[in-house]
């Protein structure tokens, strides 16, 4: 971040009939609302099924760059260089597809007179990993260090201010496996769907030791998805065929901020646990999900969180199918019983609830961040 500057964050929340469905986006652009040059990140929910073969992230990621690319002035396919675009298909259950828009604007003038922290956003890079290297210690390396040239973006100081980190992550292809076990390299896996778990676990613990929560030399190789005491209580990480590299997106506070929103984070113990939830909205915003339902439903602009059916069968000591269905895979059911869970407590059903939780909050939970307007003036509109 530049010196004697501030930030203004601005984060929209759009809803969609499809993939492709960019009509929300184009008429806050043509009114001027929306400044594709200021725009740093979209997190979307499509309606695919999540897995190796959910195409609805590459289109929806494709409709996103041919949107931006004039107002950015570069090519479709250099948009990415410039906007993390990070799609996590799957809106199962009452979950709605939608886009998290989040912007940024530089303001020449000193700390705001508030003297609060508020919202604050940086994004950052991997470098692009070759197919062994996917599930390993260097992809944890390297998103560690990536979340901190993301927090550098944010201006965030401390690890304490950052309250959620979004990751995009690339999965193994049968095409992938091949190549690598034709130059004598071993992947972490030959399942592709198995990967996904993989690279989110190995990304998710890139995090845990960007931010302290996980030491790097308490964990290597053998770590990722079999130590599931080493988590990070604030990642969330998605894996998709769109990419090579990892995308990483640093959501936190700042008082360098201008920003009218907040962001706090709390930690789902299990995939039923609203009491954290509601919990994580009381102590941090003053909001009762209980008794004010409509003032959570005015100052909520998202909340963002993780699903997963717990891996050891059971939630709370009663056991659950989600891991035997050999028909649905068990992320799918997460998803929505997660989202269930939330949208009774927001008020609304466009929430980013992404599945796979592999070293993302305890084994069976998983991280919850909320975005809140400071003030009720916004209160009427979905954006920020």
């Amino acid at each position: 971040m530049s010196g004697g500057r501030i930030q203004e964050v601005r984060v929209w929340r759009i809803p969609c009939s499809g993939p492709g469905d960019l009509r929300g986006a184009r008429a806050l652009i043509d009114a001027g609302e929306l400044v594709p040059s200021e725009i740093v990140a979209v997190m979307g929910k499509t309606e695919g099924n999540g897995c190796v073969n959910d195409f609805t992230r590459e289109y929806a990621s494709a409709a996103w760059c041919q949107l931006l690319a004039g107002g950015l002035g570069c090519t479709p396919e250099a948009v990415h260089r410039q906007v993390a675009l990070v799609m996590s298909g799957g809106t199962e259950g009452v979950l709605s597809p939608h886009f998290t828009v989040f912007a940024r604007r530089w303001r020449d003038e000193a700390v705001p007179a508030h003297g609060e922290k508020r919202l604050v956003v940086g994004v950052a890079h991997t470098r692009d990993f070759l197919p062994e290297e996917m599930g390993r210690a260097a992809q944890i390396d390297a998103t560690a260090e990536a979340v901190a040239a993301a927090m550098r973006d944010a201006g965030i100081d401390g690890t304490h201010d950052v309250h959620f980190v979004q990751v995009k992550c690339p999965l193994l292809t049968s095409a992938k496996v091949a190549a690598a076990l034709a130059r004598g390299a071993a992947p972490v896996t030959h399942d592709s769907y198995e990967s996904m778990g993989y690279s989110r676990g190995a990304s998710a613990l890139g995090v845990a030791v960007a931010l302290g929560e996980v030491a790097r030399a308490d964990i290597g190789d053998a770590s990722v998805m079999a130590d599931w005491s080493a988590y990070s209580a604030r990642a969330s990480a998605s894996a998709g065929i769109e990419l090579e590299g990892n995308v990483v997106i640093v959501l936190g506070e700042a008082r360098a901020s201008a920003s009218a929103l907040r962001i706090a984070h709390g930690v789902m113990r299990d995939a039923i646990d609203g009491h954290s939830v509601r919990a994580l909205l009381r102590d941090a915003f003053g909001l009762d999900a209980e008794r004010d339902a409509q003032a959570v439903s005015r100052r909520l602009v998202n909340l963002l969180a993780k699903a997963e059916a717990s891996p050891d069968g059971r939630v709370r000591g009663e056991r659950h199918t989600m891991l035997n269905d050999s028909d649905i895979h068990a992320t799918r059911h997460a998803r929505a019983v997660v989202g269930g869970v939330l949208a009774s407590l927001a008020g609304h059903t466009a929430l980013y609830v992404s599945g796979g939780a592999e070293h993302q909050g305890p084994a069976g939970g998983g991280p919850v961040a909320a975005i809140v307007r400071v003030e009720d003036a916004h209160a009427s509109s979905p954006s920020s």
